[in-house]
């Protein structure tokens, strides 16, 4: 009869118990949707709005980061008051619940690498070396930034690849931002011509070529520094080398429009006959100076 009541209690408290949690979970994740709801609709608005680029990645990258916070919090306080459902843990999740008891739950359960990026990840939407959706370069991949966590950044690199990079070691890495101030860039080609070849002609073409290309900033934008240009940058072993500068809208845009141009000026120069070089090499035979020996 004795062992019936204590079972019968045990069951009744794994079920309320089991009540609880999913009361818990139930309410937390309504709050985390709403937020999340509420945070969406808010950077919406900001994009639509007709604030500079500028200000508008500002605002989203901490909105993104806000975002995180909340989750974090939420979850957090989930796991409170589902251990305040054991009585033998109820004291304590009580005393982590008073003023400074999430702060003191977070140092203690945090490593110390995850409060480096944590830590990391807020100056880094303070200080805002970069936003989401600035272009970026790093490790020597070209991409966008997608995402900002508490814990972690995400670039989405040209060829749609994910890079996952902790907040630490992007805090201290150097990087190249294309999309501060302004997104327009110079960019470069590189082409060498033989020494017979008439540079003059060359150069012209080059600027010609550059010109008729639709991404050339000079279709859209007005006055002469966004005008393609010709240096000659070494005369080398074989080649007379030529560097073309070209004004484009942003970094992809230039990268793509490098290597169209590099394409046209090759097909150009054929039909006009400017020759790009390849190494000559003069091959001596040692037989050939034993037989000039012994003529001599």
């Amino acid at each position: 009869m004795l062992d019936e009541i204590i079972s019968t209690i045990s069951a009744n408290f794994y079920l309320r118990f089991l009540v609880r949690v999913l009361v818990i979970l139930l309410i937390f994740a309504f709050l985390k949707k709403l937020s999340r709801l509420y945070l969406r609709k808010l950077s919406e608005r900001i994009i639509k709005s007709r604030e500079p680029t500028e200000s508008k990645r500002s605002k989203r990258t901490r909105i993104v980061l806000l975002d995180n916070l909340i989750s974090g919090i939420l979850v957090i306080l989930a796991v409170l008051l589902i251990l305040a459902g054991i009585p033998q843990l109820k004291a304590l999740s009580y005393s982590l619940l008073a003023s400074a008891g999430i702060f003191a739950v977070i140092i203690g359960f945090a490593t110390q690498k995850t409060l480096s990026n944590v830590i990391s990840g807020i100056f880094l939407a303070l200080y805002e070396p970069f936003r989401v959706g600035d272009k970026i370069r790093i490790f020597n991949e070209y991409g966008e930034i997608e995402d900002l966590t508490l814990r972690h950044t995400i670039v989405r690199t040209w060829d749609n690849k994910r890079i996952v990079i902790p907040n630490s070691v992007i805090d201290e890495k150097e990087i190249i931002n294309y999309s501060i101030k302004e997104e327009k860039v110079m960019w470069t080609t590189n082409i060498g011509i033989s020494y017979d070849s008439d540079i003059d002609k060359a150069k012209k073409i080059m600027i010609q070529q550059a010109r008729k290309h639709p991404s050339n900033l000079i279709h859209t934008e007005k006055g002469a520094e966004y005008e393609p240009f010709v240096r000659v940058t070494e005369c080398g072993d074989f080649s007379v080398n030529l560097r073309l500068y070209f004004w484009c809208e942003d970094a992809w845009v230039a990268w793509k429009m490098g290597y169209d141009l590099t394409e046209s000026i090759k097909k150009e120069f054929d039909r006009k006959g400017i020759e790009i070089p390849f190494p000559y090499r003069t091959i001596v035979y040692k037989k050939d100076i034993e037989r000039k020996k012994r003529r001599k």
